[in-house]
């Protein structure tokens, strides 16, 4: 696994995970230490044009960048691989057109049934082990990211799911999670109810697979009331302000927060929004 740093400033990062190791043959793959069966470990981000509360959003520009592409840059600072998986509607050629544009795959499938996209994704790039982010989470942070993918190959537990959502101390807009391609696979052939096709894991935590071990990873600061994600124009109007009045897209988490903690008027521009629940 790689290292971290050269993206971010502001806020101590905890020290480097363990390094993985390439496999020949697949430039560009990064596998687990060896005497692992997961091995394969790749970063899958859904996205779409047809957002009901914000159509467009990721590509609305922000410090002279699409939203998208901030979240790629960042991610790409985990020197994981990454899949864009999109939609097969016209409306989302643009975003596979970005993709691509920037030599990442580009997997398309259901825009509805986004549990087949991700696990369609995760076996055209032949991946172990998947890191599901968001694209409505243009400032994640990589460092985050990277400490639940090595708590995951720690663990070497195929059943593990290893997230920051279900126990929530960072804001939301720095969301992850980690499990296998077969735990995903599992999913994709068992879930039946709509949520569960539709948000792509509530099958893994929410008791659907009795073989589930859940993991937290949290911090000791609750930021949980924070809102750093891509939802709304009050959404829009914090990351917008964020990035071009407070250079957000060079700031860690911590950093993040803290310009926050600063400015509680910019906070309370979208401390009202409420996040839409499952099957809404």
């Amino acid at each position: 696994m790689p290292e971290r740093g050269g993206l971010l400033r502001r806020g101590a990062l905890a020290p480097h995970p363990p390094r993985a190791h390439r496999r020949p043959g697949r430039p560009g793959r990064r596998v687990a230490p060896q005497g692992s069966a997961l091995t394969r470990i790749g970063i899958i981000t859904q996205a779409r044009m047809t957002s009901t509360r914000l159509p467009g959003k990721v590509l609305i520009p922000a410090g002279g960048r699409s939203m998208l592409d901030h979240h790629l840059d960042r991610l790409a600072a985990t020197d994981l691989p990454i899949v864009l998986a999109t939609t097969t509607n016209a409306a989302d050629d643009p975003l596979a057109a970005l993709g691509h544009a920037r030599g990442i795959d580009v997997f398309r499938g259901s825009e509805t049934d986004v549990l087949s996209r991700f696990a369609g994704a995760a076996s055209s790039a032949e991946l172990d082990v998947v890191v599901r982010v968001t694209s409505d989470c243009p400032l994640i942070d990589p460092a985050v990211v990277l400490d639940g993918v090595r708590r995951f190959i720690e663990l070497d537990d195929p059943h593990a799911h290893v997230s920051n959502v279900l126990q929530r101390t960072y804001p939301r807009g720095f969301d992850f999670e980690v499990f296998s391609a077969a735990a995903l696979a599992d999913a994709d052939r068992n879930a039946t109810e709509p949520a569960e096709r539709e948000h792509v894991t509530p099958y893994l935590y929410a008791g659907g697979s009795p073989r589930a071990n859940i993991h937290s990873i949290t911090q000791d600061v609750d930021a949980s009331h924070y809102r750093v994600t891509l939802d709304t124009p009050e959404d829009l109007t914090v990351i917008r302000r964020l990035i071009e009045e407070h250079g957000a897209a060079s700031l860690d988490a911590t950093g993040i927060v803290a310009v926050l903690d600063a400015h509680p008027d910019l906070a309370a521009v979208n401390a009202h929004v409420e996040q839409k629940k499952l099957g809404e």
